[in-house]
C-alpha cells in the first residue's frame, strides 16, 4: 500500500503543475503575438505595394490605421510598433523559419540587422542558447558575428575540401574569438592585477560565458596540477560540449610574450597526461592578454599548433570604428596565412 503524500511533497508537486502550465502559457502567447505580427507586417506592405504614393500611406494612412486598432484594442499599436511590425516581415518574410523560442523584442531586434546572414545566424544562437533580449543586442553590440566569422580561417575549408575526415565544426578556431569584449568586468576605472581580473570573471560568470560563446562550461578556477617537482595551477579551466575537449585559459596582463606561449604549452601537455579522458578531444589552451605580439605568435609554436591559441581582452567596450578596424586588420593577417598555406601547399604538392 503506497504511503499517502506529505504536505511539503503535495506542495511541491502542484507548484510543479502550476509552473509548467504558465510556462506553456507563456510560450503561446509569445507565438501567438509573434505569428500575429508577422501577418500584420505582412498586410501592410501588401496594401503599400498596392497603392500609387507609398510615402503618402506610410505617413496618413498608418497613422490613422493605429488609431482605429488603438482605440479598439488598446495599447501596443502605435505607429512606430507597426513600422516595426512591417519591418519584422521585410527582414523575415518567410514564417517558416522563425523559431518559437524567441519573443517579439528579440525580433524586434534582430529586424534591425541589416545583413540577411547575421539576422539568421543570431537567432539561431538566441534560440539555442537561450539569450535574453539584453544578451541579443549586447553581442550584436560587440560584433560577436562579425568578430567570430573573422576568426575563422580559410584555410581548414581547404583542407577539408581535400580530406573530408576532419569537419570543419571541428575546428578550434570556429569556437575562440579575437578580441575578447570583457567591459562588464569594470575595471577601466583602477588599477588592477590578475587576480582581480580572475576574481572579475568569477563574479560575472555568466556574462564571461555568454562571451565565451557556444558550447563552454565552467569547470574550475586555479585548478592544481600535481609533478614530483611541484604543483602548478590553471587559472581557469572550461570544457567545450562541441568541441568535446577542455579548455584551459591563462590570464596575462601584459603583452604576450614567448614565456606565456611555454607555461601554457607545458600546461597543455600535463594536462593530456593527468585529466584528459578517454572520450575527450586534445585540450587547448587560450592565452588571454591585453595585447597581441605577432612577432611571437609568427615564430612559436602557435603558429602551426591545433591546441594553443591566443587572443586580446579588451576591459573597455570599443566604439563599432574600433572594432571594425580590428576585424580589418585580423582580416588581413588570416589572409596572409591563407596565402602562405596555399604557397606551401603548391611546393608540397
Amino acid at each position: 500500500m503506497n504511503n499517502p503524500p506529505q504536505p511539503d511533497d503535495l506542495f511541491e508537486e502542484i507548484s510543479q503543475l502550476v509552473e509548467r502550465a504558465r510556462n506553456e502559457v507563456q510560450r503561446s502567447v509569445n507565438s501567438a503575438m509573434v505569428q500575429t505580427y508577422w501577418h500584420i507586417g505582412r498586410l501592410i506592405l501588401e496594401r503599400e505595394q498596392q497603392g500609387e504614393r507609398r510615402a503618402a500611406y506610410g505617413k496618413a494612412q498608418l497613422k490613422r490605421l493605429s488609431e482605429r486598432l488603438t482605440k479598439r484594442f488598446g495599447k501596443g499599436f502605435d505607429a512606430t510598433n507597426l513600422r516595426n511590425m512591417r519591418r519584422f516581415y521585410q527582414a523575415f518574410p518567410i514564417r517558416e523559419t522563425l523559431s518559437l523560442e524567441l519573443s517579439w523584442s528579440h525580433y524586434n531586434t534582430l529586424s534591425r540587422l541589416e545583413t540577411p546572414q547575421a539576422r539568421i545566424w543570431y537567432m539561431e544562437e538566441a534560440a539555442n542558447q537561450g539569450w535574453s533580449v539584453r544578451a541579443l543586442e549586447r553581442q550584436i553590440g560587440v560584433l560577436y558575428y562579425e568578430r567570430l566569422i573573422s576568426s575563422k580561417e580559410k584555410a581548414p575549408v581547404e583542407a577539408e575540401a581535400r580530406d573530408k575526415t576532419t569537419p570543419l565544426t571541428d575546428d578550434p578556431r570556429n569556437y575562440l574569438r579575437d578580441p575578447y569584449i570583457l567591459d562588464f568586468l569594470n575595471l577601466d576605472s583602477r588599477p588592477y592585477q590578475e587576480n582581480h581580473l580572475e576574481q572579475g570573471i568569477i563574479n560575472n560568470l555568466q556574462r564571461f560565458l555568454l562571451e565565451l560563446g557556444s558550447g563552454f562550461a565552467f569547470v574550475e578556477r586555479q585548478q592544481r596540477i600535481r609533478t614530483d617537482d611541484g604543483d602548478y595551477y590553471v587559472d581557469l579551466v572550461f570544457y567545450n560540449y562541441f568541441l568535446k575537449c577542455f579548455v584551459l585559459i591563462d590570464l596575462k596582463m601584459n603583452r604576450l610574450t614567448h614565456q606565456d606561449v611555454g607555461q601554457m604549452d607545458m600546461y597543455v601537455r600535463l594536462y593530456e597526461e593527468q585529466k584528459r579522458g578517454q572520450d575527450d578531444n586534445p585540450t587547448i589552451g587560450l592565452i588571454l592578454c591585453s595585447e597581441h605580439n605577432h612577432t611571437v605568435a609568427k615564430y612559436s609554436v602557435l603558429k602551426d599548433s591545433q591546441q594553443l591559441f591566443a587572443s586580446k581582452y579588451v576591459t573597455v567596450l570599443p566604439s563599432e570604428e574600433e572594432l571594425k578596424r580590428e576585424l580589418e586588420r585580423e582580416r588581413e593577417r588570416v589572409q596572409q596565412r591563407i596565402e602562405e598555406s596555399a604557397g606551401q601547399y603548391r611546393v608540397d604538392a
